[in-house]
């Protein structure tokens, strides 16, 4: 992922310069050994960059091209647009909304917090199958976030061959930051019993129980639809961390709800598999957790057809 991210670095820079990439990555190595290798080739191709004046805070980019912590300015079709939801938080409410957006390289989340944002996707403004224009927007955890100060308006341009399925970057665990979606192979180790819990069948949000209903802050008293949580502990041999499965990854996994939990444990401790899924940070415990979305059995064949071709 670091190489990726430095060669797309090494693209943008000659883009913007109209030097070659090979000038560019000459510089860079030029400016890691005046400072004695101390700074690592991105940090030195983002010097340079400051050098020959480019500034990537108002650089219009691909989606496969944002980086964490900078100024995102793009263009992308709405692929999928969720409901816009109300929420409290301490003595904060307000709404969100939340997009999928892609263009030919890739897709991100894209979260809108802003009121007037807001407003023109419940105005019915934008929808999906739009395709959109955002600047000043800020990159964080692999996501798109726009503030008051962030600009959201419909774009002329024509997008068809968009990438719609979600991209997952193979990583082992010692390599896996924050925010990053990931598909890694690695071992179950430990389970813990499962937690049910009741969400609204209208919004999938959280509902408090009550009797047999359950109360929405949103619908009111609906009939609960009952999910599963299974926390798990993975190890890839690099490292080892805590997964977070849902209803439907717990179906992947095989993992049987209904039978005694030390008996479905038994089976599950020791099976080597593929997990799909992003990288969170749990505030609580001030440690990451893999929230897992897709779960496969690994097929071996493929795996000896990509070694011996790598080979």
């Amino acid at each position: 992922m670091v190489q990726v991210a430095y060669e797309q670095l090494l693209e943008r820079i000659s883009r913007a310069s109209e030097l070659s990439v090979s000038d560019i990555e000459r510089r860079v190595e030029a400016k890691r050994a005046k400072l004695s290798g101390l700074v690592s080739k991105e940090g030195a191709a983002q010097i340079v960059a400051a050098e020959l004046g480019i500034n990537f805070e108002k650089q219009k980019v691909k989606i496969n091209e944002l980086m964490s912590g900078k100024r995102a300015n793009f263009s992308g079709k709405i692929i999928k647009l969720f409901p816009v939801r109300e929420f409290k938080k301490e003595n904060r409410e307000g709404k969100v909304a939340n997009m999928l957006v892609a263009d030919e390289t890739g897709n991100i989340r894209v979260v809108l917090w802003d009121i007037n944002h807001i407003k023109i996707i419940e105005q019915n403004e934008i929808k999906e199958g739009d395709v959109i224009e955002i600047a000043n927007a800020n990159m964080r955890n692999d996501e798109v976030h726009l503030t008051g100060f962030s600009d959201l308006k419909i774009s002329q341009e024509v997008m068809e061959n968009v990438k719609s399925e979600r991209l997952f970057s193979d990583k082992r665990l010692a390599e896996v930051r924050t925010g990053e979606a990931v598909k890694l192979r690695a071992f179950v180790v430990q389970a813990f019993p499962p937690r049910f819990f009741d969400t609204c069948p209208e919004c999938n949000g959280k509902a408090v129980s009550d009797g047999e209903m359950a109360v929405c802050e949103k619908h009111g008293r609906v009939v609960p639809q009952k999910r599963a949580l299974l926390n798990i502990v993975l190890d890839d041999g690099t490292e080892n961390s805590r997964a977070v499965l849902f209803s439907e990854a717990i179906e992947q996994l095989g993992f049987n709800l209904g039978e005694a939990f030390d008996t479905a444990k038994e089976t599950l401790l020791g099976r080597e598999l593929m997990f799909s899924g992003t990288m969170r940070q749990n505030k609580f415990f001030n440690n990451n957790e893999l929230f897992v979305s897709g779960i496969e059995e690994i097929d071996l064949d493929k795996m000896i057809e990509i070694l011996e071709k790598n080979g």
